[in-house]
């Protein structure tokens, strides 16, 4: 009992601070969502579009970025200096965020063929073309954040970001509504206001990792193999899943920008809990990480379970509150009677979801910590891609219950991945990782 408790311990002193960053983190969108809410429900629609797909092509670099601290974790655990790998992450970042600007950019042109509604189309764009020169600022948020994870400096960046919901929101409303000589810019405001504040993060991070840690000017073609071997299927299977989420958003949209409004409300519900386990499974990441460059396979084992029970246990309780108060819950976002409609049939699904979701991310860090992000990849691709779209359509617009029939389609899919990934994860831990140490503390 004694050993549990400190794993549990282990994981959350790390996991404490990245919660709070994390929920810091989805604030912000949140502040976005509520003051797009408030100016209309046309900005809203617009911004939940816009970012639907701008999210798509992000998130890629976010994903590999995202496995610095996992791989840096297991250069630790094995003995190497995993400070002279600084430079060679920001090299990296820069050369991905420009071409992710350019992609953005890119994809400009092809909003008026996708059939919104004409009215919506103008604030798209503005918000794509603002957003595309937020990229480097992000990714170098993301990049020094991961650095500072892997040698469990988690404090600092996380309290920035909490600081930032409020520099954020103040810069939303001055932007989106108009102040003084600034005017009214409606959901290109809100783009100016998370360029704005992704630099001020990044900026900070950045300076802030000059002084906490021993920084070495460094080349390893190997790294940049490790960001991509790790990284790429990890982003994948985020970008699959995150794909899946906002083709909904526009498949709906398409049928009504009400819809696209609805789906954005629901997601950024379940993203403010998901950030729980999702900081779990970061702060599980770095310790299976450690435990495996050092061979400790017993502690690793032990460290991947618990991960995965705190994750299950937070989300199974958040599904509970969810279910109690869901009509409170949306009219944070929104008064307007049609749009609460929508959502809160929705929000009793996403309830079911949300537990299946947590076991999900739980499994992911775990496999990140141990390198092996194939199998995240290849099960969000069946698990989205050949079961959720198709069925959630034939729900949807077939027998016409919209955006209540995607959801349903969701929580079959969530069942479908999670048991591809824990039988994976038990058989090898069964086969490669037999136990080798009965050492308990790292």
């Amino acid at each position: 009992m004694l050993v549990r408790s400190f794993y549990i311990r282990d994981i959350t002193n790390i996991a404490g601070p990245i919660i709070l960053g994390n929920l810091g983190f989805i604030l912000i969108g949140v502040g976005d969502v509520i003051v797009a809410g408030r100016h209309s429900t046309d900005t809203l629609a617009a911004v939940s579009l816009a970012t639907a797909i701008i999210n798509c092509i992000m998130i890629f670099g976010n994903g590999i970025l995202g496995s610095i601290s996992a791989i840096l974790s297991n250069y630790r655990g094995a003995g190497k200096e995993a400070e002279k790998y600084f430079y060679p992450s920001l090299k990296f970042a820069a050369i991905l965020s420009v071409f992710i600007s350019i992609l953005i950019l890119a994809c400009i042109p092809l909003i008026d063929k996708l059939g919104f509604e004409e009215k919506l189309i103008p604030m798209i764009k503005d918000y794509f073309w603002i957003t595309a020169f937020s990229t480097f600022g992000a990714y170098l948020h993301t990049t020094a954040k991961e650095f500072l994870q892997a040698f469990e400096i988690v404090v600092f960046p996380n309290i920035l970001t909490v600081i930032c919901i409020f520099v954020n929101l103040f810069l939303n409303i001055i932007f989106c509504f108009g102040f003084g000589p600034i005017p009214e810019m409606s959901a290109g405001g809100l783009a100016v206001a998370s360029l704005i504040t992704r630099y001020l993060m990044g900026f900070v991070l950045f300076f802030y990792c000059f002084r906490k840690v021993n920084i070495k000017h460094h080349k390893d073609k190997n790294y940049y193999n490790d960001l991509v071997k790790v990284g790429t299927p990890a982003s994948l299977a985020v970008m699959i899943e995150f794909i899946g989420f906002n083709a909904i958003t526009v498949i709906m949209g398409r049928v009504g920008g009400i819809y696209a409004a609805a789906q954005n409300i629901v997601c950024t519900l379940t993203s403010v809990s998901f950030m729980v386990p999702l900081a779990i499974s970061n702060a599980t990441a770095v310790k299976v990480g450690f435990a495996n460059g050092a061979r400790y396979y017993k502690s690793l084992k032990t460290y991947a379970y618990t991960g995965i029970g705190l994750c299950v246990a937070f989300m199974t309780c958040s599904a509970i509150v969810v279910g109690l108060i869901p009509e409170f819950l949306v009219r944070l976002f929104t008064n307007d009677a049609e749009l609460i409609k929508v959502c809160i049939p929705v929000a009793y699904v996403l309830c079911f979801f949300q537990i299946f979701d947590g076991l999900q991310v739980a499994l992911a860090g775990v496999f990140k910590g141990i390198k092996q992000t194939n199998i995240v990849m290849i099960s969000n691709l069946i698990a989205y891609w050949f079961v959720s779209i198709p069925l959630g359509c034939y729900f949807a617009l077939h027998l016409k219950l919209n955006l209540l029939g995607f959801w349903y389609s969701l929580g079959v899919s969530a069942i479908i991945l999670c048991t591809i990934m824990l039988t994976t994860l038990i058989k090898k831990f069964k086969t490669d990782y037999k136990e080798t140490s009965c050492r308990t503390s790292l």
